[in-house]
């Protein structure tokens, strides 16, 4: 079993995993429209261009997610985080300091009694991230 984060977006999921896929060192190997669905041609035409599913490939790992169908309330991503676990806390630096652009810190990236380094942030698309680095066993 493996457990996916899939994300749902306000008109801005495109955007947000071409930013991913660059602080994470991804690569984007999934990319599908609303305008390429069945029944398209009953959706409104500035709908088409929307992500109905974008996958990201972060070494074994996969990102995925949607804009919100068109037909639906959109009300943001609340009450969860997407965790990431790095081997090293210099690579966790590196991670929390390109997803933090634009975004709000909400605890900075720094050594914990549980960690050799964890932060916290909103990033500028509205999703919270944790990044933690384990000290060493």
């Amino acid at each position: 079993m493996q457990l996916t984060n899939y994300l749902i977006f306000k008109d801005t999921a495109e955007a947000a995993f071409t930013f991913y896929a660059q602080c994470l060192r991804g690569k984007i190997a999934t990319m599908m429209r609303f305008g390429e669905a069945p029944g398209c041609e009953q959706m409104p035409a500035e709908t088409r261009d929307l992500l109905i599913h974008v996958r990201l490939e972060i070494g074994d790992q996969v990102l995925m997610a949607s804009d919100c169908p068109p037909d639906r309330p959109y009300d943001g991503i609340k009450g969860c985080a997407v965790s990431i676990q790095v081997d090293t806390a210099a690579e966790g630096e590196r991670i929390f300091n390109a997803l933090k652009e634009g975004g709000t810190v909400q605890m900075p990236y720094e050594k914990t009694f549980w960690a050799a380094r964890f932060g916290m942030l909103v990033d500028k698309f509205g999703v919270p991230w944790m990044i933690n680095c384990e000290k060493d066993q």
